[in-house]
């Protein structure tokens, strides 16, 4: 086993760096960031690295994969597809990061939309009586500690929000009033407002919103879901909205997805769903792009690369 400081130091040189793009319906644009990186396009039996660009297509990837191949860069931030490939023998990066900006966005949009009662309003054909809650001044509840929450927590500042960020790792954060650690997450939402769910699909993660932690929530809380719809028990959460446990849910992501069109989330008035779009393709594609130029460059000068992958963790 090596670690990817040894792995970056050993390719550390003055040749352009060998890239092989995959699968072969790889778009054009993430060959232009190979090449913008100072990368060189090469046969896979050619390369030290990978860039790849399905996130779905994990067998493709796992039969190139061989002692060649020093580094593998995925297109997504959420790798769990990819798990059962990770390794210590190589580095692995991913779109950690790259697309905080957008899906912070979106979940500040969901919030917002919940807590006013936008969705109400968008589904009514008659004029209505007041309704909604301010999120200024509220308690937020955010649960994951990367980058989506980065951007979500500056955003939230002109809101005045007391906001609680549980997450893996304690650590101070900026504008952040209470860090919690992750197996304390259940303490962070009696009082909240609206809890936000931006953090990685792992074992520990899957199914944690059930019935038991609506029943925790505020019967006027929003909770919203920009991460993975396998970290709520779905039927729960119909349940939980159809009963008033909570004030509603933001999804932009659900399980199962693509939600069927007979699913009973449809027709809540108190459920506003988006089709996983805190993140578009337009707005992906130069975010990714610039991420995968950078990391080429710094493969090439044997720099640590954006987007490492915990492989222990599996995120």
């Amino acid at each position: 086993m090596i670690d990817a400081t040894t792995v970056l130091a050993q390719m550390t040189n003055t040749d352009a760096p060998r890239i092989h793009l995959g699968p072969e319906s790889a778009p054009d644009w993430l060959a232009d960031a190979v090449i913008a990186g100072g990368g060189e396009l090469v046969p896979v039996e050619d390369a030290d690295g990978v860039v790849w660009g399905d996130a779905r297509n994990v067998a493709a990837l796992a039969d190139l994969l061989d002692d060649r191949i020093r580094w593998v860069q995925l297109p997504f931030a959420g790798i769990e597809n990819f798990v059962d490939q990770l390794d210590h023998d190589r580095v692995w990066t991913c779109g950690k990061g790259v697309y905080a900006e957008p899906v912070a966005e979106m979940a500040l949009t969901l919030g917002v939309a919940g807590l006013r009662h936008v969705g109400g309003y968008a589904k009514a054909t008659s004029w209505g009586r007041p309704a909604g809650l301010n999120l200024l001044g509220g308690r937020v509840t955010i649960l994951g500690g990367g980058g989506i929450t980065a951007s979500l927590v500056r955003l939230l500042q002109p809101w005045n929000c007391h906001i609680t960020v549980v997450r893996s790792r304690v650590q101070a954060m900026d504008g952040v009033d209470d860090v919690l650690e992750a197996d304390r997450f259940a303490d962070a939402l009696p009082g909240a407002d609206l809890v936000v769910l931006a953090l990685a699909l792992t074992p520990e993660t899957e199914g944690m919103f059930s019935s038991s932690e609506f029943g925790l929530m505020e019967d006027h809380a929003w909770i919203v879901n920009v991460a993975r719809g396998r970290h709520i028990v779905t039927d729960d959460l119909v349940s939980a909205l159809r009963d008033g446990t909570i004030g509603g849910a933001g999804l932009d992501v659900t399980d199962p997805e693509p939600l069927p069109d007979d699913h009973p989330l449809w027709t809540l008035p108190n459920c506003i769903i988006t089709p996983h779009v805190g993140n578009t393709p337009e707005m992906a594609e130069p975010l990714l792009a610039e991420r995968v130029t950078e990391n080429v460059r710094r493969f090439a000068r044997g720099d640590e690369l954006i987007g490492l992958v915990d492989v222990d963790a599996g995120y």
